[in-house]
């Protein structure tokens, strides 16, 4: 294969593949107890979740990612279910991080996943053949496929598809478990276990590197044996057991290596093997999610390695022996087979050089390589470590899911692995993973994602923009004038504007409106960018041409308008009905007697919810021109120090983009006002809308128009401020546009 590889100049594609993880863990609390409690209802139904699942108990775990492109992205995805699944779990529940449980309940505590009859069925014949303790071990599957556009050109013209995919996948497997035992001497992490483990089987009384994967672990027994010497002897033998009940099914036959891609291995001979399951990995304690990106990516390079190798002992049962001793060796010994082991790294640079590796896989390939000599510096060297520093792995591994609990919960409004994104969006995705809804990452810089329930399939852009909308709804609401002049003829009071496109032309209309009340603004805008209001009307000609130049930076054509007295409220309409409203207070800081605006301001922005405003719920406030020019307006400079409780407004429009506060009034609003929003939202041909509306008193019913005034309509308004409030309840909006897209979906979670 080495050979054709180079001949056929395949090294670009030889790299390229897919990829998956399956990550298992144990819900545990905060004793170290494992969960007695069924798996959580807020995960959804697990007929069809594609991320959040269970694997032999009740209590175990089983997450799921996507198929991806690279490992990274495999990561990014297995992060962000980790983090939706632990902000759901119980408070007093965790994630257990090692693969060995420390607190084994009684056996008549441990309850199989209760699914549907026959998957049921299936954990309890498990239960009674191998005990209930063998079943609790949890560990990583790392599942990888070549892509197809490697195996076809790596073909022979005699050879079809299936005849390459089978014989790359059934060397790469012999290979891997002829040298699997580098791959568990290096990320073996299984050392211990409770007594109780033991209970029904010979013990085991000594440390080691790996309890899962030694005779010790979830294994068949010595009888059942599986010929891998071609895909026609592994089917024939495999069938053999399954017909003749030693096995219930082909997927009670545990190996390292699992053939993937059929619903029976009979079909492997004619569809070919799609990809393999690599099962032999422990959890790795020290990575939050189980295993880390470097380790994922040796393991890549690792079975590349096994296709590469020009002459190589294919001898399965050495292989297997090797595994066992390296799993059952001290923790911190050297490698029983270390020449061996360094033949091994000398073909993996080797493969580097001709593939071009990058310098960041040699240096991943290089940091494995220092590790046969330094045992310490090993995953399951540095847990053994840890425990010896600390005396009790029952402490070592709690900390550490007390720890990675707290990480994913500490700021709960985005997913860390795609903290890139719009904050909306990564709810809007975290929400979906939680429904049990498939996402699918289009275009990450564009916010484009594909969500597929069952057979339906939906496009979303930025969180709320999808196939619901008119393609002239947000054209609309983009255009301040066209939206002004579609409610004045739907009905609806707007304020007198003047549009101008010229610091020369506004400054022709400034006699019309000085000493009055008023709004500057671009045509064209969102998210409160280029706003500046005078609601004194004590501005000056030189303030009034500030406005006027800041506005025309947004856009070509600038809006001044009567200013609308009262207080201003965000409606969010979605389908048809208002599901949250919002006050919104402009950037402001309350003085204590002892610090400058300035200083203020620098306090408050030191709250987690504050940042850029994408990432975080709320916008750091900012000292700029327009926020010093309302300064000048109440008669303060940055350097004011207020009396204590003195509030000074930094802007006088409330957009939580420009630095304001969010108060959620969903409640204390009048209904009529949440028909006019409604109906606004109607005009505007929208099904996802924010409405913006100044009301004296929203307890006051909306007798006449007199009562209210409509300051604009936004499409793809802002969710975070409704689901994470500065101040009261949070509104899930992100879950709403879910239920208007999915409405055949009838099990919602909250």
């Amino acid at each position: 294969m080495k050979q054709r590889i180079l001949q056929k100049q395949l090294q670009g594609l030889f790299k390229q593949a897919t990829f998956g993880i399956e990550k298992e863990g144990q819900r545990v609390t905060s004793s170290g107890h494992i969960a007695k409690t069924l798996h959580p209802k807020n995960f959804g139904d697990r007929a069809y979740h594609p991320y959040i699942q269970t694997d032999f108990a009740e209590s175990q775990l089983e997450l799921i990612t996507a198929t991806t492109q690279s490992e990274t992205d495999a990561l990014r995805y297995l992060s962000a279910i980790h983090e939706v699944t632990l902000r759901q779990l119980p408070e007093d529940e965790y994630i257990w991080p090692l693969s060995m449980p420390m607190l084994l309940p009684h056996e008549t505590d441990i309850l199989e996943a209760q699914l549907n009859e026959t998957d049921t069925a299936y954990r309890e014949y498990l239960s009674k053949k191998y005990g209930k303790y063998k079943q609790m071990v949890s560990g990583i599957h790392f599942n990888m496929g070549f892509s197809t556009a490697f195996l076809e050109q790596l073909k022979q013209d005699t050879e079809t598809l299936s005849d390459i995919q089978n014989n790359v996948y059934m060397t790469v497997a012999r290979r891997f478990m002829r040298y699997q035992w580098v791959l568990v001497y290096l990320l073996g992490a299984s050392s211990l276990v409770d007594e109780k483990y033991y209970d029904h089987h010979e013990h085991l009384n000594k440390p080691v590197k790996s309890i899962r994967a030694s005779r010790y672990g979830y294994v068949n027994s010595d009888d059942i044996k599986v010929s891998f010497d071609s895909l026609t002897d592994y089917v024939t033998s495999l069938r053999q057991l399954v017909d003749t009940k030693k096995l219930i099914a082909e997927k009670e036959f545990y190996s390292s290596v699992r053939f993937r891609g059929a619903s029976s291995v009979v079909e492997f001979l004619e569809k070919g093997i799609q990809y393999v399951e690599y099962r032999l990995f422990d959890l790795n304690p020290f990575a939050p999610y189980g295993i880390l990106e470097k380790d994922a990516r040796f393991i890549h390079l690792f079975i590349m390695l096994m296709l590469w190798l020009e002459e190589s002992d294919e001898n399965i049962m050495l292989g297997k022996e090797k595994s066992e001793k390296t799993a059952l060796s001290h923790p911190l010994d050297l490698p029983l087979y270390i020449e061996e082991g360094q033949w091994l790294f000398e073909q993996f640079l080797d493969m580097a050089q001709y593939c071009q590796f990058s310098q960041k896989d040699i240096d991943i390939i290089r940091e494995k390589q220092h590790q046969l000599l330094y045992p310490e510096e090993t995953v399951g060297g540095k847990l053994w470590m840890l425990y010896e520093e600390k005396g009790d792995m029952l402490e070592v591994g709690l900390s550490l899911a007390k720890q990675y609990k707290k990480e994913a919960v500490e700021k709960p409004f985005g997913l860390s692995a795609f903290s890139n994104m719009e904050l909306s969006t990564q709810a809007f995705m975290a929400d979906a993973i939680q429904q049990g809804i498939h996402v699918e990452l289009l275009d990450e810089h564009d916010q484009f994602l594909k969500l597929t329930y069952k057979n339906h399939d939906e496009y979303v852009k930025n969180g709320n923009m999808t196939s619901k909308d008119s393609y002239i709804s947000p054209l609309i609401m983009e255009n301040k004038v066209v939206t002004k002049k579609v409610l004045e003829k739907a009905g609806f009071k707007v304020p007198h504007s003047i549009q101008c496109q010229t610091v020369d032309e506004a400054m022709e209309q400034f006699p019309l409106v000085s000493g009055k009340p008023i709004v500057i603004k671009p045509k064209s805008t969102n998210y409160g960018l280029g706003i500046t209001i005078f609601q004194n009307g004590t501005h000056d000609k030189e303030d009034f041409k500030q406005a006027v130049t800041i506005a025309l930076k947004e856009d070509k054509e600038i809006m001044i308008e009567d200013f609308i007295a009262g207080t201003e409220y965000r409606f969010f309409v979605i389908d048809g009905k208002t599901k949250a409203v919002l006050l919104r207070v402009p950037a402001n800081v309350i003085g204590d007697g002892l610090h400058s605006i300035k200083e203020l301001v620098d306090m408050k922005n030191q709250s987690i919810l504050r940042g850029d405003g994408k990432t975080t719920p709320l916008k750091q406030i900012e000292l700029s021109d327009i926020e010093q020019l309302q300064l000048k307006e109440q008669g303060f400079t940055v350097n004011t120090v207020l009396k204590q409780g003195e509030i000074a407004y930094l802007r006088a429009n409330s957009n939580i983009s420009t630095g304001g506060d969010s108060i959620d009034m969903t409640d204390e609003v009048d209904s009529s006002y949440k028909d006019i929003a409604q109906n606004i939202t109607k005009a505007m041909f929208a099904r996802v809308c924010g409405v913006d509306l100044i009301i004296p008193d929203i307890k006051v019913p909306a007798s006449s128009n007199s009562s209210y005034g409509i300051i604009e309509a936004n499409f793809n308004p802002m969710m975070m401020m409704h689901i994470f409030p500065a101040k009261g309840q949070s509104r899930r909006l992100t879950t709403d546009v879910l239920k208007m897209l999915f409405t055949e979906k009838d099990d919602w979670y909250e």
